[in-house]
Formats: structure tokens, C-alpha cells, sequence
């Protein structure tokens, strides 16, 4: 199981530093990606075992019968496999597109230890063969997968079978963006979660920065302009790649500082919002492990690189969208905060009856990283899955049963009185700001 990366010994691959993040790069490729998976949707009644619900719905409804539900859908969920080596591409795609959205909210090992083989196949056919479309789904499945089975033996032959596969569409300029993107994420992911060697970490690491790196400019010259579409492929690039950092041995995270820590921010003037984003949050990334090696770590061109983070932290220029001037401000102002010398800001994420800080880069760009595969499931995997509760530290899963629930949950009533007490103070201290702004002017 992943363990946190203190010290220096290895696991497999490295250490595991706790993880979380804050935003995801990869919405420069949101609108793409969801027309690859438009597609998919609109044909997964095509396939056999998609006439009528869906996978979530097999777990609703009012049937007493737990058990026979519980049957009918892994029926279907066998269906959705049998789909996979289906001669149509339409069913193909909205087999993987079922099994992406149940995977990521449901937990089921032991169905997928047992078709392990099975799946590692199909999707291989689906990368080898596929089209864009379907090369992304299987990518993103794949991730799925890595994250349900875990780091033991099965995950690992499934991770090994697919990483050559996974490489090539990553290397291959001519596939799609979109799919390229989901190779990339999966492949940082699956390493993270699966590699067994250390030199599966390397080669890795070598084949995500190659995707990046060129985008920096080499020698003091100055970068190229990347194309638009290929931003979002830069950012999931750079962010799988940095994933992969907070497992690293110690002795080769020195040399990448050497490397790459004068060249990242060249992207910092990037066009993407994202790609910023994605480049500060890793600059501040590598400060953190530079000064776990070294406590009076001392950057050479500390000055410009501040100066750079705050012409960001404190962008207004209008012809950038509000939402991102204000995100992107945010960021800045806490990766300016920690390159300057100051802590890493907590972050407190809630689920449950749970709690879980975030008060590491490492631990922020980690949880990312499952966020941006999980989605909506992300607090369902926490509090259920194995793997993500020992990446973070959570200890066993909690087993409490229907009374205390009842006793945790807070009444609609007793949530009114909080958001009528939270609205209250915030128009207070606004009045306040609004009455300063009128003594100025």
C-alpha cells in the first residue's frame, strides 16, 4: 500500500507523500473531452444490456430484494465487459462510458479480480485499434481500474500489461489530444498506484516530461507557442508528472530540480489559465521536496520568479474571464506565499463524518489527481476504498451503523438557522468593507 514519503526508502517505486490539490488542469480540455464522450452516452442504449437503466439505477429503486439487486447488476456489469469486443465502435464506447461512471462511484474489487485478464485485453484492443473517442474512454477506464484493484499483484500485472500501449498513443503526435490527455493522466495514475520497480517510475517520469518539457524552451531561448489544443495535453502531462514526483527517491528528485526548476516557469505565460495554474502549483511542488532535501534550500533567481508569481497573484486584466482571474489569483497568492518562505496553506476536506487536511503540495496535487478520475465519487472512495485511506492516512473504514447516522445527520431546520447565521455575518462584514470604501473615495 502506498506509504508517505518521508525518508528514503522504497516501497516499489518510492515513498508516498498524503495528497490532495486544489484545481485540475484539466478543464482546458473539458469541452473536448466531453464531446469525445457525447457520443458514447447517446449510443449506450445500442448495446445489449443498456435498455432501460443504468448502472446507478440497478442499485436504486424500491425493491426489498437486496440481494437480487445486487445480482442484477453485476449482470449488467458483465454485460458492459461482454460489450468491450463488440464489432461496433458505438457499443464499445458506451460500454466503456458505463462501466467509467460505475466504476468511479462503486466500489467492487472482487468482480474485477476475477475479469482482471479479461478487461486488460479488451482495453488493450480499445487503445491498439480504437478511434480518439474510445481510445480516451479506455484510458480513463484503465485509471478507474488502477484505483479499484490497487497496488497488489493484480493491479500491477494490469498496469504492466497496459503501460507500453498507454506510451505509445501518449508518443504518437498524430492520435487525438483528447486521447493522448487520458493517457497521460492514466499513466501517471496507474505508476502512482501500481508500478512495482523503481525503474518503471523512471521511465515513466521520462516519457511525461518529454510531453511537457518542450513547450519550456531550452537554453535561455524562449518558448514555442504551444497550440490551444494542446494545452490541456500540456497540463495533464505536467500534473501526472508531478504526481509521480512525490514518490521519487530522493536522489533523483536532485537532478530533476537541477532541470527542470529553472525552465517550468516559462509556462507561467502561458495563454491557458490552466497551464499557469497547473505550472505554478508544480513550481511550488519541487520548492517543497528541494526543501525536504535541503532546509535552506536557495533558489538562484528567487527575485524574477517572485516577481512573476506576483504579476499573477494580482492579475485585472479584463479580457481574462472573471471566474479565472479569480482562481488564478488565489492560487498565486498561496504559491507566491510558500516560495517566499511561508507554509503551504491548509485545506480541510470534509466527508462524512471525516475530516481530511491538506497542508502539503504533495498531498494537494495527490488528491487532485484522484479527484479528477473519481469525480463526484471522490468522498465515496475515501471513506470505502483501501488504497485511498492509506494514501491519506485515515486509518480503517468506519463501520457505524443506521443509529448513529441518524444521530450525526443535522436537520433542514438546524441548517437554516447556520446558512441564515453564515448569510448575516457576511453582509455584516461587507457593510464594513463598503462604509472603508466610501471614507477612501
Amino acid at each position: 500500500m502506498p506509504r508517505a514519503r518521508k525518508g528514503n526508502a522504497t516501497r516499489k517505486v518510492g515513498h508516498r507523500r498524503g495528497g490532495g490539490a486544489r484545481s485540475s488542469a484539466q478543464a482546458d480540455s473539458g469541452s473536448s473531452e466531453d464531446e469525445a464522450t457525447s457520443e458514447a452516452r447517446s449510443t449506450t442504449s445500442e448495446c445489449p444490456s443498456l435498455l432501460s437503466t443504468t448502472a446507478e439505477d440497478s442499485l436504486g429503486g424500491d425493491a426489498v430484494d437486496e440481494q437480487g439487486q445486487q445480482e442484477d447488476f453485476e449482470e449488467k456489469l458483465k454485460e458492459y465487459v461482454d460489450c468491450l469486443t463488440d464489432k461496433s465502435a458505438k457499443i464499445r464506447q458506451g460500454a466503456l462510458e458505463s462501466l467509467r461512471v460505475v466504476l468511479a462511484s462503486h466500489l467492487l474489487p472482487d468482480f474485477l479480480l476475477e475479469r482482471h485478464l479479461t478487461l486488460a485485453d479488451a482495453l488493450e484492443k480499445c487503445l491498439k485499434k480504437g478511434k480518439s473517442e474510445e481510445q480516451a474512454l479506455a484510458a480513463a477506464v484503465l485509471g478507474l481500474l488502477c484505483v479499484q484493484l490497487g497496488p497488489g499483484p493484480k493491479g500491477e500485472e494490469l498496469f504492466h500489461s497496459l503501460q507500453p500501449q498507454l506510451v505509445s498513443v501518449l508518443s504518437d503526435s498524430t492520435a487525438s489530444s483528447t486521447a493522448r490527455l487520458q493517457c497521460a493522466s492514466a499513466l501517471g495514475l496507474g505508476c502512482y498506484v501500481a508500478a512495482a520497480d523503481v525503474q518503471d517510475l523512471f521511465s515513466c517520469l521520462a516519457c511525461l516530461e518529454g510531453v511537457f518539457s518542450w513547450s519550456c524552451g531550452t537554453g535561455g531561448s524562449p518558448a514555442p507557442v504551444v497550440p490551444t489544443n494542446l494545452h490541456g495535453l500540456l497540463c495533464a502531462a505536467l500534473q501526472a508528472w508531478a504526481l509521480l514526483l512525490t514518490i521519487c527517491p530522493s536522489t533523483h528528485i536532485s537532478h530533476i530540480l537541477d532541470r527542470q526548476l529553472p525552465r517550468l516557469p516559462q509556462l507561467l505565460s502561458s495563454e491557458s489559465v490552466n497551464l499557469r495554474i497547473a505550472a505554478g502549483e508544480t513550481i511550488a511542488l519541487l520548492f517543497e521536496l528541494a526543501r525536504d532535501l535541503e532546509e535552506d534550500f536557495v533558489y538562484d533567481d528567487l527575485e524574477a520568479l517572485c516577481g512573476v508569481l506576483r504579476t499573477l497573484a494580482t492579475d485585472s486584466n479584463k479580457y481574462r474571464a472573471k471566474a479565472d482571474r479569480r482562481r488564478q489569483r488565489s492560487i498565486f497568492r498561496a504559491v507566491l506565499h510558500f516560495v517566499e518562505g511561508g507554509e503551504c496553506e491548509e485545506e480541510t476536506i470534509r466527508f462524512g463524518l471525516e475530516v481530511l487536511y491538506m497542508d502539503s503540495w504533495a498531498r494537494h496535487r495527490i488528491y487532485a489527481a484522484f479527484k479528477d478520475v473519481l469525480g463526484s465519487g471522490m468522498h465515496h472512495h475515501l471513506q470505502n476504498n483501501e488504497l485511498l485511506r492509506d494514501i491519506f492516512g485515515l486509518g480503517p473504514v468506519l463501520v457505524l451503523d443506521a443509529a448513529a447516522l441518524k444521530a450525526c445527520k443535522v436537520s433542514r431546520f438546524e441548517k437554516h438557522l447556520y446558512n441564515a447565521a453564515t448569510f448575516k455575518a457576511r453582509t455584516k462584514a461587507r457593510s464594513r468593507m463598503r462604509d472603508k470604501r466610501a471614507d477612501v473615495l
